[in-house]
């Protein structure tokens, strides 16, 4: 078995990713701020894993970094913020992937070094499915930095041969996906508001599409690129469904998956929304031999089933 570092491990992406290791009998080292209340919470549930030790601290702290990346033969960095502060985004998304990766590379012992990204880095570009070679244009602070840390990952590997692979996560939701706050992803606020009896909020016309990845593909994808034997290192990959789906849709597939009518409260749309986002996902099929293996429909009924099941 192997030692994984997971940064920002107790949030949505990390705490699946290290539930899946730990009970795969790997030794899991999770590092994370808790700076969220639902972090915490996650966190809490990890501890119950015998394999999985939570260390609390920053990314952005060198010494940290390399504390929790000795003797470690992969890490998977998922630590970043979501924020309108372009000095924060910076600070952490880049300046925190840049610490790590100097921290892997002197620990001597990691084969791989995944970071997490987003498909927020294309931005509203002209093609409406996105590929990794394709154009990007990120239009948020966080879409910027983490264009930037990608960057980076790509330098550690031309310089230095660190074996670095960074996901384009798209649209990513499932159990366990926190609807706190205005910028939470739109099925966990829409599945939130249902479990509630609430009217859903959709801003913007709803004729915008987005590309949604169910968590355990985003799990298998992470698995895939860490096993993947040859050719994938310095490279990016899109993680998505290779579908889209628009605002209107989805509500419709919910008024489908729940039997009844639903009335969305109309809002106006957010600055800098992109409309159109769909991944490009023959790269990682290729490469990663991964391709998402749950349907939207599936998707939305177990992500349902956990929100109703811990509605409070």
């Amino acid at each position: 078995m192997s030692t994984y570092v997971i940064t920002g491990g107790a949030g949505f992406i990390g705490a699946a990713l290290a539930a899946h290791l730990g009970r795969a009998g790997h030794d899991v080292r999770v590092l994370d701020n808790l700076s969220a209340a639902e972090s915490r919470r996650r966190a809490a549930a990890l501890c119950d894993l015998p394999r999985v030790t939570l260390i609390e601290g920053d990314v952005r702290e060198a010494q940290t970094c390399r504390r929790v990346c000795a003797g470690a033969e992969y890490v998977l960095h998922h630590a970043a913020v979501a924020s309108e502060d372009p000095a924060l985004c910076a600070e952490v998304n880049t300046g925190g992937t840049v610490q790590m990766l100097e921290a892997a590379r002197a620990a001597g012992t990691v084969q791989r070094f995944i970071c997490a990204s987003s498909g927020a880095v294309y931005g509203d570009t002209p093609a409406m499915c996105k590929h990794e070679a394709g154009q990007t244009d990120p239009l948020s602070p966080q879409a910027s930095s983490l264009l930037s840390a990608e960057h980076f990952c790509r330098s550690a590997f031309r310089q230095h041969g660190l074996q670095t692979v960074c996901l384009r996560y798209f649209h990513v939701y499932g159990p366990g996906q926190s609807a706190a706050g205005d910028d939470a992803p739109v099925i966990a606020r829409f599945l939130r508001a249902l479990a509630r009896r609430e009217s859903p909020v959709l801003e913007g016309s709803g004729e915008q599409s987005r590309d949604f990845v169910y968590i355990d593909d985003v799990v298998e994808a992470n698995r895939r690129a860490v096993a993947a034997v040859r050719g994938v290192g310095g490279k990016v990959f899109n993680v998505g469904s290779g579908q889209r789906l628009s605002l209107n849709q989805l509500l419709e597939r919910l008024e489908h998956l729940t039997g009844r009518r639903i009335e969305a409260q109309r809002a106006a749309p957010r600055p800098g929304d992109i409309k159109h986002l769909r991944a490009d996902i023959s790269a990682a099929a290729g490469l990663l031999q991964w391709t998402p293996a749950v349907g939207i429909e599936d998707g939305l009924a177990r992500t349902l089933q956990w929100v109703v099941a811990n509605a409070g």
